[in-house]
């Protein structure tokens, strides 16, 4: 396949009938399958077979999705472009020669170039949002604790929601009402009760009359010029459908970026210390004592951006530093999320560029891990706030496609899509 979107091609059928019945699904390759091999993206776990399926994949199952393969990735989650992977770049069907988005890019240009109805991706920090605006589809990350994360292979547990991808709002929302609720087995889930037992797909009514849209100035600043164009322009297709917007301000967000990453890089640091080379997954024939095996089968099995993101992680929970950086960005993530909370009390929803670029040509960051972090400074934050959002396509730029962010208070989904549902 030219775009190189899958790492495995499996089809896993699911049950005869069901909401999901006769639906192709793409699966990330960091989402457990029972038999088939989920590799993160990574040498580390070339090989390694789950003995499980995710809950998420189960009820895929349960709801008759066929299952057509394992979505290729940024190596566990680390990346905006989804160069990072050790199985080679995604081609962005949407737009040739260009970056699907990261992590989970696989998934939405499986979405785009029609190898699957629908997909599941993860959201660390915009990884379904991203690729959902470079690839121009529908993606959703959920609230913090909607969908069960057991079976996801951890990067940063505290901030990443499994979330799905559609080419409409409606297709993606369907996903959603199959992969949503309490799991026994991640007790970070909680059931949560909807409006007259609505289901999402439902909400898709493309009915904004009255809807109250907050834009935060801070994260139009410094974005492409005809990113931010054709973001109004989406906007005055709402206000035409009876919505009306107004400026807020969310002071935090500067300092987003930087709190995010630090507190992702040290839970990578954290999680990805199980990979020993004894338990499972890549171990080095180097000989030696066992701190030098660790030591080059780690070197052997992760690419630069982890071992990058694993190093600073490490140095910022250090017993010296622990206080300058960890406890700092921890403080910065509850500013962050009183920021929201006080711009959501006067507005249904928050809206904003999903990305404040186009997609960057195959290449051209890989250089620059800069560059990589700081496009995430329209997505980041709402993960450090735990709320959902939605990322629609907007329009284009130069041929290039763009994305709108819509952002609700906590488990506001059903809100999100009613309104995104007018745009797509």
């Amino acid at each position: 396949m030219s775009e190189n979107i899958f790492i495995t091609e499996e089809r896993i059928e699911g049950a005869d009938d069901g909401p999901l019945a006769g639906t192709t699904v793409a699966v990330k390759d960091n989402i457990s399958t029972a038999g088939v091999r989920t590799t993160c993206g990574s040498a580390m776990l070339e090989d390694y077979v789950p003995p499980y399926d995710a809950t998420v994949v189960s009820r895929l199952k349960e709801a008759g999705a066929t299952i057509v393969g394992k979505a290729n990735m940024d190596e566990f989650g680390m990346g905006t472009t989804n160069e990072t992977s050790h199985f080679g770049s995604v081609d962005n069907p949407a737009a040739p020669g260009r970056v699907p988005g990261g992590s989970s890019g696989g998934s939405a240009a499986a979405v785009a170039a029609g190898e699957a109805d629908v997909a599941l991706g993860s959201d660390t920090g915009g990884s379904v949002r991203c690729p959902a605006a470079f690839c121009g589809v529908v993606g959703i990350k959920p609230t913090y604790g909607l969908v069960s994360r057991y079976g996801l292979v951890a990067y940063a547990n505290s901030l990443e929601q499994i979330g799905p991808f559609g080419e409409t709002v409606e297709d993606a929302a369907q996903l959603l009402d199959v992969i949503a609720g309490s799991d026994e087995r991640d007790a970070t889930t909680r059931e949560v009760p909807r409006e007259d037992d609505a289901s999402y797909v439902d909400a898709a009514t493309g009915d904004v009359d009255g809807l109250s849209i907050g834009v935060p100035t801070e994260l139009l600043d410094g974005a492409d010029e005809g990113v931010v164009e054709t973001f109004w322009d989406a906007i005055a297709d709402l206000e035409d459908r009876g919505a009306e917007y107004h400026e807020v301000s969310l002071p935090s967000v500067e300092h987003a970026v930087e709190a995010y990453y630090v507190i992702a890089m040290s839970e990578a640091s954290s999680n990805l210390a199980r990979f020993d080379g004894v338990r499972y997954g890549h171990s080095s024939d180097a000989e030696g004592n066992w701190n030098e095996t660790f030591a080059k089968t780690r070197e052997e099995g992760f690419g630069d951006e982890v071992k990058r993101r694993i190093l600073l992680g490490t140095y910022a929970l250090s017993a010296g530093y622990h206080d300058k950086y960890y406890k700092k960005a921890q403080d910065a993530r509850a500013w962050v999320k009183q920021d929201f909370d006080e711009a959501l009390s006067e507005a249904d929803v928050l809206a904003s560029p999903t990305m404040p670029v186009p997609p960057f040509e195959l290449g051209e960051s890989l250089d620059d891990p800069l560059q990589m972090y700081l496009a995430d400074a329209n997505t980041v934050p709402v993960n450090l706030a735990d709320l959902p959002a939605i990322s629609v396509p907007a329009g284009e730029t130069d041929g290039l496609p763009v994305g709108l962010q819509l952002v609700g208070p906590a488990f506001s989904e059903a809100r999100l899509i009613r309104a995104a549902s007018a745009l797509a």
